[in-house]
């Protein structure tokens, strides 16, 4: 269905929605051509529950669904006589906990992939990185002198993945914190026991009839979040790092102007590398190159679409097409063949975009079936086979593509990637010394990780790169990850050269290094990176992560994974303001535990600042805050 608009209301419509050139062009076309999108969608759900938006709606049990007058009124309780206050902080937990199961359930993918190719059972699988493999397996008490790496690895992945419902009340990795850190936990009874454990009994603490204490579920919360941060997202940055080699960095390009026109375009969505990794092999096969110009196209192109595209890039420069609201515009270009699609961050509505053009859906994740898929399920023990098979129906589906409704936009943008914790600290000479003599110094005043993902409220990558420039130029380093990460590749920010839009001070520090002021340490599991940056600096420092000036952000955040990421960094200490307000604000108790009083449990809290400018004043504030209280 094409769809009219006069010209001046069509290009503020579309300025409004997104910042990025390239998306704008697409979002153009999807207008024009009546193609349903994220923000046409959110448009027709207005208004929206202003209960479920404060939190004050609860559908716990069949006695309700109940909801609470935010206005002092009645009814002041639920059926079962929870306040405001309890069920704000249930359905935070409830939020909470989905996202510590979403990126702790990947994790364990991961490992027992290592531990399928350590028994010698994952067709296309090899451990690339050895030593980490050692250094890791040395954490957990693992002898590796005389042994295969695989039965290093079989060991080191049974040990992780016992530590998902661990007997021994303890997860091994959280021992990487600083002793100030851990002492902060233990003091506030937060030390997270096990991965799964913590889930669980967060899901068990909501049911109706068990926590009716609101402090007692938030206190939970905090402890489920560590469990994911410092456990399962941990697990499984260490173990894809093993499996596919630790990221150093990497030049590639990014946003939708890198499909092209005369190949086979591949997009490569969700989170997990597991698959994706097997089909970066697969396309290198001379047989399936052969078959692809046999169809008319010269090649076949791989492109990356979130943290499936993030974890491609900084192992193989694979280039990004974009970030979650990127999704449906990849399809609107006219030119995919094949959207290959895992978990995490999919519209259940991308079939339907799908059936707009020629593009073939295929998901490959039991957990993940979408209505409208081609459905080709994903097994270690096969994994090549399927990559292979996934590659073949794309280049089967090149000649159905319609050249007339073809629109890719012009000038992708160069960025650099793949900033490990490891690589960073090898860059400095092993120490993080240097770079805290330039904190000292006052040439980086601090440090920001800014997360996250997009939001159609926001406009897309507003809130992102908005806060990223106006934090570089008030000297504050930037690390990013996810979303914003990518949100950053296409503004230029991953470049040694948008260091120029820096302050004098984090300029010359980023000249002398040759790196970008904003720094792209992965996909959104890989926000443990940023936790071990910061513990390894506070080590050297002698003091805990909570009393290093730094500072955390999620401007355009929309998941559940979100607030359990924005909890364990407030958690571990790291101040971290958002640029959406989560569902709690019907509840002034639990708002003020937040945003105050955790401030006395773990030396940081949450704050809510979706003006980018304003924000940045917030984490500033912070940071000269604890550059007072070091003595800086």
């Amino acid at each position: 269905m094409i769809m009219y608009m006069d010209p001046e209301s069509l290009k503020k419509e579309v300025e409004r929605r997104a910042l990025d050139k390239t998306d704008q062009e697409i979002v153009e076309k999807a207008l024009v051509e009546g193609v349903e999108t994220a923000w046409d969608r959110l448009e027709k759900q207005q208004p929206q529950c202003g209960f479920g938006q404060l939190g004050l709606c609860c559908n716990r049990c069949v006695m309700g669904p109940c909801r609470i007058d935010p206005f002092g009124g009645e009814p002041k309780r639920g059926v079962c006589g929870a306040t405001a206050d309890l069920i704000a902080a249930r359905n935070l937990l409830d939020d909470l906990m989905v996202g510590a199961a979403a990126h702790s359930d990947h994790g364990r993918e991961v490992l027992e992939v290592l531990m399928e190719t350590a028994e010698g059972k994952g067709q296309g699988y090899q451990i690339l990185d050895e030593e980490k493999l050692n250094l890791v397996a040395g954490e957990y008490d693992i002898d590796v002198k005389g042994k295969k790496k695989e039965a290093i690895a079989r060991e080191l992945a049974l040990a992780m993945l016992e530590e998902f419902g661990t007997l021994k009340n303890k997860i091994q990795l959280v021992e990487r914190a600083p002793e100030k850190t851990k002492e902060m936990w233990a003091k506030a009874g937060i030390v997270p026991r096990s991965v799964d454990r913590e889930i669980v009994e967060a899901a068990h603490r909501i049911h109706m009839g068990v926590g009716a204490d609101y402090i007692n579920i938030l206190l939970h919360a905090l402890r489920t979040s560590l469990s994911d941060g410092w456990g399962g997202s941990m697990m499984a940055t260490e173990a894809s790092d093993i499996l596919f080699g630790t990221p150093v960095p990497v030049e590639a390009l990014a946003n939708l102007g890198v499909l092209k026109k005369d190949e086979v375009n591949i997009v490569l969505h969700g989170h997990n590398p597991i698959l994706s990794e097997m089909i970066v092999q697969a396309s290198y096969d001379a047989d399936l190159k052969k078959s692809a110009k046999k169809k008319g196209a010269k090649g076949i192109n791989l492109v990356g679409m979130c943290c499936t595209g993030n974890e491609l890039l900084m192992r193989h420069g694979i280039p990004l097409a974009g970030n979650e609201l990127d999704q449906e515009l990849a399809i609107a270009t006219g030119a995919v063949e094949t959207m290959v699609i895992d978990y995490q961050c999919i519209f259940p509505s991308i079939t339907e975009t799908a059936k707009c053009y020629h593009t073939k859906v295929i998901s490959t994740s039991e957990k993940s079936k979408v209505p409208g898929a081609t459905h080709i399920e994903f097994k270690p023990e096969t994994a090549l086979d399927s990559a292979k098979e996934i590659i073949r129906q794309a280049i089967e589906n090149y000649p159905n593509r319609d050249a007339n409704r073809v629109k890719i936009p012009a000038g992708p943008v160069k960025m650099v990637a793949g900033f490990s914790e490891e690589t960073i600290r090898k860059a400095l000479g092993g120490t993080y010394k240097p770079l805290i003599d330039a904190i000292v110094a006052g040439s980086i005043r601090g440090a920001v990780g800014i997360v996250g993902c997009n939001n159609p409220k926001i406009k897309q990558d507003y809130g992102h790169i908005m806060l990223g420039k106006e934090l570089i130029k008030r000297d504050i380093l930037v690390v990013e990850t996810g979303c914003a990460a990518i949100a950053s590749g296409k503004a230029g920010l991953l470049l040694p050269e948008a260091a120029e839009m820096a302050g004098e001070g984090l300029k010359a520090v980023c000249k002398a290094l040759g790196v970008p002021p904003v720094l792209h340490m992965g996909s959104c599991v890989d926000c443990s990176r940023i936790l071990m940056l910061a513990a390894n600096i506070a080590k050297e420092l002698n003091v805990g992560i909570e009393d290093l000036p730094l500072g955390g952000a999620a401007p355009e955040w929309y998941s559940q994974k979100a607030v359990s990421i924005g909890a364990y960094f407030v958690a571990s200490g790291v101040y971290t303001v958002l640029g959406l307000p989560p569902k709690v604000f019907g509840s002034v108790n639990v708002l003020d535990l937040l945003a105050n009083k955790l401030d006395g449990v773990v030396n940081a809290a949450f704050a809510v600042e979706p003006d980018p400018v304003k924000a940045a004043d917030l984490l500033e504030a912070v940071i000269e805050k604890k550059r007072k209280g070091l003595g800086i």
